[in-house]
């Protein structure tokens, strides 16, 4: 029986030879992906298009699942291989919609890339009065996931990337009350227990699934420059947390600091691919490595243990199954 990742059993780094200033077309070299399907939810952004953009260039075919599909088509247009479906992770409907829809084509799946994701947002809530970025963040690939299993089973070698955060690290997951219902809401804490559910998910997950030659990881990809991710955020918040000064520029240490898009796609890419993974998964990485266990309070690189805990990850996959409707059998 191969070694499970709870209690970061796995997590260590195992010299994958990459780096936090590799980019995803260093860590695909080599790599052939003819004749596999890949799913890239918000692939038409940000780290989710180099995404795209670096596995159909090996090879692979690509299907984005995005919400706004005039302009999918638009900074998708150069890149062949490329399929684009509509899909609207805050709408469980549009998930299912989505999913069936590629199950009806009776092809294997052999990439799921839960990549989209929100940050810095006020408290919405989805049609099932869900929290919005828990729904966004996890729930939906929870239920994306689900949905698509027969499709990833089919594969005979598949897997399942989750882009997390060390954002995970802002928050342990919320039992009592994940929505936020008897508390005050605080926007990056509503963050972290997202991301921190969908680290749980992956370890929970590829324990489940490894039998059928499905392995799953989560993964932070850095800070990065130039994305969508901030949209919403209001200045006073970068300020408050040091970012900017006070006319909202980004100071210089902060902006040195920043990943390429080309870099913060890197760890993705290098989970779906890297043949150094083909007997480890649950794991969470980093820099195109798996990341050692952080220590301590304060927010630090690599993954806190709370994030691969066996008993929650367990009771994260019954109450996602209560929340979502979907019984998830493996």
């Amino acid at each position: 029986m191969e070694q499970n990742n709870y209690q970061g059993a796995q997590q260590k780094p195992i010299n994958s030879g990459f780096n936090s200033s590799s980019t995803a077309s260093d860590v695909i070299k080599g790599i052939d992906l003819a004749g596999k399907i890949a799913i890239v939810t918000g692939g038409n952004t940000g780290i989710g298009l180099e995404t795209v953009k670096v596995l159909a260039s090996a090879g692979a075919t690509v299907i984005v699942a995005a919400r706004d599909i005039e302009k999918a088509n638009k900074n998708l247009a150069a890149i062949e291989n490329v399929e684009v479906e509509a899909m609207d992770l805050t709408d469980p409907k549009s998930i299912d919609a989505f999913a069936e829809k590629f199950l009806d084509s009776n092809r294997p799946l052999h990439l799921l890339i839960n990549n989209a994701g929100i940050m810095w947002v006020p408290l919405r809530r989805n049609s099932n009065g869900i929290e919005s970025q828990l729904a966004t963040n996890y729930l939906a690939q929870f239920q994306l996931t689900a949905r698509l299993w027969p499709a990833l089973k089919k594969a005979n070698g598949a897997r399942v990337i989750n882009v997390s955060s060390q954002g995970h690290q802002f928050g342990d997951f919320n039992f009592d009350d994940p929505n936020f219902f008897n508390r005050e809401y605080e926007t990056l804490q509503a963050y972290g227990q997202s991301k921190t559910a969908s680290n749980l998910f992956a370890l929970e997950l590829d324990e489940r699934a490894k039998e059928h030659k499905v392995r799953a990881y989560s993964l932070h990809p850095g800070s990065i420059g130039g994305t969508e991710l901030a949209r919403e955020a209001p200045l006073d918040l970068f300020i408050k947390m040091g970012f900017c000064d006070a006319e909202g520029n980004i100071k210089p240490e902060v902006a040195a600091s920043l990943k390429t898009i080309p870099q913060g796609a890197a760890t993705t890419v290098w989970c779906a691919v890297s043949p150094k993974l083909n007997d480890i998964g649950g794991v969470y990485c980093e820099d195109s490595e798996i990341a050692s266990i952080a220590i301590g309070d304060s927010i630090a690189p690599g993954v806190k243990i709370h994030s691969l805990d066996q008993a929650n990850a367990e009771r994260l996959w019954t109450l996602s199954e209560e929340m979502t409707g979907i019984k998830f059998d493996i």
